[in-house]
């Protein structure tokens, strides 16, 4: 494989900044809003009640309350977004917004079972490479569901689901370019990156190149001290800190094409995708060093530092081309989904060779011979070859699905879902220092079910005064080829007593077999790394070996989980939850731990000192323990919504005139034939839908109407109520299909919006078909007035405000909202999520006949101990085109405990904070024309009151290995993001 060079990265880089402005110039002066087409009541289309039913209804008769795509489980939702919160996220592509809400998606089980498992309009997908890239407008709502959620999908409980529903109609283009550097110099990291999206008439296209490079950030940029021992005793040699690297040079490139089709007259959908990605890095290591000794008996020596035209350096590159696909269809009763996914990498890593001992030995006896001062000039050029460390992977896996109702209930449906899996995967290593290859194959085949059992119900009145219970149950066997038979089983029960409270419990047990990685990577020596030794309460510079261990057992996982979740009745769209998590394991695989007491003993051969009892290596590949315990809980609490009423004539996130998007988009959207179904086909309910909404009822995700949109929708209902509605209705499609001017005629109608409207209205003959418009006015004229007042009438179901829970059910006076006075800030919106982790114990068994590690009283094997407490801030403001976003981190306080006689080491608490501010500038200068439409300009700074985390030991001191930008070279970390969408 070869290394891009220099002028290869800037080629790459000016034409993909040369294609954004070829692509900009004559993109700019379009008409066309990247924004999604018109489309009656696409944010809210209930589906048909029954087979029978005409179709869709409009956004005020909504009779599910389902978006279509949207979950119907018994637990309840950790996060909803509509598009007003998604826009308040200011984030530019689908993965900076799951790693922004991070802290609601990552799993509380502490499994780190990988990351959420991503549905797309309620169904499964082969690989989130098809969405990574699209524009978060692309967005018309994503919910977050705990870990119990993905066993419907054939997935273990220990990762989150996020389902991302998706527009029926969005099209853009989108140049981005991001300019990101510390407040101090030194290093930069700049991002290209071109795309397009289409999504319509049932199917996606989208394709996007992505450039990335980083340059590199020395010790001696950021002033960190050197190791002793390292450091030349003669003035003029070459100062290690120059070349000994903080952060890699690096660089990347990703180019991706994602497609998708769904076919609505036979339920089916199939999507592709195919990636390319290669990825380079360069690193220091620092100096060769070597110590001369003067002629003569007793005669002085230096220590000396030398081959600066040539340091010691580690190349890698990676070359990964990755495909993905998945098929979705009705079988019956039931839904079958199957993805694949498939990856093939190689990696070549050179790591240049240090003089070999032979050749510093002829120095040596130079300098003691007297030809050689021990002060006289050394070669400047030391190269001396390098090892080659390879791999190659491959990768590929399935998974298939039947999701559907096995039986009825007097509590509901019995809902199952059966799953087989194959994976197979390869890995060939060879390093040419050990003249040895490493051919590693792994072939999974996995079963399994899940079962969803409901015992009560109040919806169906069984038993009801019990509230719900659903029992949850799963049980799976996988078959390895380099580990026979591994098995997993869980059950769990789901209760809630009322609404807006629900309480669960689930254990799970589970054997999980190490990575093929970590059992198969190349072996790599990696030279002059810094080491902290506890022992002795030292830094040193030590050979590190990291790779493969074939010797890794099987984990057995035992845990318990318990979970509440409440939708607070007195604050308004709030939730408060709480989960208290105990894991028990066997055999755990776990990476090296922190050279402390004990960790020699119990691991002997993995260090090795010399002489005086300083490290010189370390070998830190994977190792295992015989028991872990730990107990933690863990609290959250979010709330969001609006400051103030929405400002007049913006009846939501839509806004706008009558007709147009808000309370009353697409008001008279018709039934719609089951050709104008949505992208996707309709996904599992796995569980009840909501109940029946009156005609009328304000739809999940809009704000109140404002008295205008309620004067206009009225005067158009006493219109279409009429004796002559029919006529009315007839004359007013002829007017917009002839394109006349309607504003006098009839004001406050958007005729862009209604246009779909009516094409729904239509027969195959393109004319309006009587009996669609007979049901579409009955249902119109059905409308109680009194139900216009916002869901003030009587019996109304709740509304659900945007981005959050319901708001509380029941009489009485309306739930707090700290913020619903700000007269000043109409129009903004704000939304803030806390979540404190409290470890309440952590222990760790090295080996039987061992005491037990206390991780939290000093015994972690950890580089930076266990923190008791930790919590994580998620805040945000928007409105006006301007966001502002805040993120905090808090770790707590901790410590490690040396040998008896050497120094402890403490860590201080820290907390930082991440700040984005953004602005769409078309919406800020009120001018969303040329070069200002669809610009969205953002400002970063992470880490943004520059907060080191302070470590020392017993005297005051802070050991070499724990300075402050050797553990974050970076600091404060500012950032210009321009991205323009065409």
């Amino acid at each position: 494989m070869m290394t891009l060079s220099p002028f290869s990265r800037a080629f790459l880089r000016t034409g993909t900044c040369l294609a954004g402005a070829v692509l900009a110039f004559p993109l700019a002066a379009e008409t066309a809003q990247p924004q999604p087409e018109p489309v009656a009541a696409q944010s809210e289309d209930a589906e048909p009640d029954s087979a029978s039913d005409t179709g869709a209804v409009t956004e005020i008769i909504v009779r599910s309350g389902r978006v279509r795509g949207q979950l119907f489980v018994e637990q309840a939702p950790l996060l909803q977004l509509d598009e007003a919160a998604i826009a308040a996220e200011g984030v530019t592509s689908i993965t900076d917004l799951i790693a922004q809400i991070s802290a609601r998606t990552g799993s509380a089980r502490g499994r780190g079972g990988g990351g959420p498992v991503i549905l797309v309009n309620g169904i499964r997908i082969g690989s989130f490479r098809e969405f990574a890239n699209y524009p978060p407008e692309a967005l018309l709502r994503v919910e977050v569901f705990p870990e119990e959620v993905a066993q419907r999908f054939g997935f273990s409980p220990d990762r989150r689901v996020i389902n991302l529903i998706l527009k029926d109609n969005y099209s853009n283009r989108q140049a981005d370019l991001e300019f990101e550097m510390p407040s101090r110099g030194g290093y930069y990291r700049t991002e290209q990156q071109l795309g397009i999206l289409k999504i319509a008439n049932g199917g996606r296209i989208n394709a996007n190149i992505e450039v990335s490079d980083t340059n590199l950030l020395t010790e001696d940029e950021r002033d960190v001290p050197q190791t002793p021992g390292s450091v030349s005793d003669i003035a003029g040699d070459p100062d290690q800190a120059r070349f000994r690297s903080l952060l890699a040079d690096t660089f990347g490139l990703e180019a991706n094409v994602s497609w998708a089709k769904a076919f609505t007259d036979s339920g089916t959908s199939v999507s592709a995708n195919l990636n390319y990605a290669r990825d380079e890095s360069r690193s220091l290591d620092g100096l060769n060093t070597i110590v001369l000794t003067a002629p003569g008996q007793g005669g002085a020596s230096a220590l000396r530092t030398f081959g600066e035209d040539t340091p010691l350096a580690r190349r890698s590159s990676t070359d990964t081309i990755s495909a993905a696909g998945s098929l979705t269809r009705p079988l019956g009763a039931f839904r079958l989904t199957s993805t694949f996914d498939g990856s093939f990498a190689g990696s070549e890593t050179e790591i240049d060779r240090r003089l070999s001992e032979p050749q510093l030995q002829a120095l040596r006896d130079a300098a003691l011979a007297g030809t050689l001062a021990i002060n006289g000039d050394l070669p400047g050029n030391t190269a001396a070859g390098f090892d080659t460390a390879r791999s190659r992977s491959i990768v590929a896996g399935s998974l298939t699905t039947l999701e559907g109702g096995l039986a009825e209930l007097p509590a509901g449906e019995v809902r199952a879902t059966f799953d087989v899996g194959l994976n197979w995967q390869r890995i060939e290593s060879a390093d040419t220092r050990s003249l040895t290859e490493a051919n590693l194959t792994r072939r999974t085949l996995s079963t399994g079910a899940n079962l969803v059992v409901p015992l009560t119900s109040r919806r169906d009145e069984f038993l009801d005064a019990l509230g719900d219970f659903t029992l949850n149950l799963q049980a799976g066997v996988e078959d390895l080829s380099d580990f026979g038979v591994l098995g997993d089983w869980n059950a769990g029960i789901t209760w809630k007593p009322v609404d807006g409270l629900d309480l669960s419990a689930t254990y799970i047990w589970r054997e999980v077999a190490p990575g093929l990685s970590a059992l198969g990577n190349p072996q790599i020596t990696n030279f002059n790394v810094p080491v902290f030794d506890l022992v002795r309460g030292e830094t040193v510079l030590a050979t590190v070996l990291t790779g493969g261990n074939p010797d890794l057992p099987a984990e057995t996982q035992r845990d318990w989980k318990f979970s509440a979740n409440w939708e607070l009745p007195f604050w308004e769209n709030s939730r408060f939850q709480v989960d208290y998590i105990r894991n028990r394991s066997d055999n755990v695989v776990s990476a090296f731990p922190q050279i402390a007491p004990g960790i020699e003993a119990a691991f002997p051969g993995r260090v090795t000192r010399d002489v005086d009892g300083r490290i010189v290596r370390v070998d830190r590949r994977s190792v295992s323990f015989a028991e872990t315990k730990a107990d933690r809980i863990q609290f959250t609490l979010s709330t969001n919504g609006s400051i103030g009423a929405p400002p007049e004539g913006q009846g939501g996130p839509g806004g706008g005139r009558f007709g147009g998007g808000g309370r009353f988009g697409a008001m008279a959207a018709a039934p719609a034939p089951a050709a104008a179904a949505s992208a996707q086909p309709a996904p599992p309910t796995t569980g009840a839908a909501p109940a029946p909404q009156a005609a009328g009822a304000p739809p999940a995700g809009g704000f109140a109407p404002t008295q205008a949109q309620r004067d206009q929708f009225m005067a158009f209902r006493t219109r279409l109520c009429a004796d002559d509605g029919q006529a009315f209705l007839e004359k007013l499609a002829a007017a917009i299909d002839s394109g006349a001017d309607i504003s006098a005629e009839y004001p406050g109608v958007d005729p862009a919006r209604l246009a779909p409207m009516l094409s729904r209205l239509r027969g195959e003959d393109g004319k309006l078909d009587p009996a669609r418009l007979a049901t579409f006015r009955t249902r119109i004229c059905a409308i109680d007035p009194a139900m216009m007042g916002g869901g003030s009438a009587p019996g109304a179901a709740p509304a659900q405000a945007a981005g959050g829970a319901p708001a509380a059910a029941g009489g009485g006076a309306p739930a707090f909202n700290p913020l619903a006075g700000g007269r000043q800030m109409q129009g903004w919106r704000y939304f803030a999520n806390l979540t404190h982790t409290i470890e309440l114990a952590n222990e760790i068994l090295i080996a039987p006949g061992l005491d037990p590690l206390d991780q939290l009283d000093g015994e972690a094997t950890g580089a930076f101990g266990q923190p008791r407490h930790s919590s994580r801030l998620e805040a945000g403001l928007f409105g006006k085109g301007v966001g502002f976003r805040l993120s905090g981190i808090y770790t707590g306080e901790t410590r490690l405990d040396g040998a008896a006689g050497a120094t402890d080491l403490f860590f201080d608490d820290i907390v930082t904070f991440n700040l984005r501010v953004f602005a769409n500038m078309g919406e800020v200068t009120g001018k969303n024309e040329g070069l200002f439409k669809d610009l969205r300009v953002s400002l970063v700074a992470d880490n943004l009151f520059d907060a080191q985390r302070r470590v020392r030991d017993s005297n005051g001191v802070t050991p070499i290995n724990y300075n402050a930008f050797v553990i974050d070279p970076l600091g404060l970390y500012l950032g210009l993001d321009l991205r323009k969408l065409f």
